[in-house]
């Protein structure tokens, strides 16, 4: 049954290594190398997103890669999801950074 209240958060939006075709959704200069759930849990919630254990799959499977375990995250929609897709990417790059 579709849940009209959320949004899901794929992990594979933030991989740079994958192309637009395969299931990125920002752009290079806003994605990672393989990205971590950790990492994407992580970026959610510093930026207050409403978030529970409930609401995070690890064992999932991207549609498109279905060969790979992949992973997402379930948020209330609040914000059009582009948006909130490219503000934890931006999170995410830089907690990268300052961790190198």
């Amino acid at each position: 049954m579709k849940d009209y209240d959320h949004q899901i958060i794929w992990l594979d939006y933030f991989n740079k290594n994958l192309s637009r075709k395969k299931g990125r959704k920002v752009g290079k200069n806003n994605s990672v190398y393989d990205p971590t759930m950790h990492e994407l849990i992580d970026a959610s919630k510093s930026l207050e997103l409403d978030l529970s254990e409930e609401n995070i799959n690890n064992q999932a499977r991207y549609p498109r890669r279905s060969f790979v375990k992949s992973g997402y995250i379930m948020i209330s929609k609040k914000e059009k999801k582009s948006t909130i897709v490219n503000q934890i990417a931006k999170k995410m790059v830089e907690t990268r950074q300052q961790r190198h």
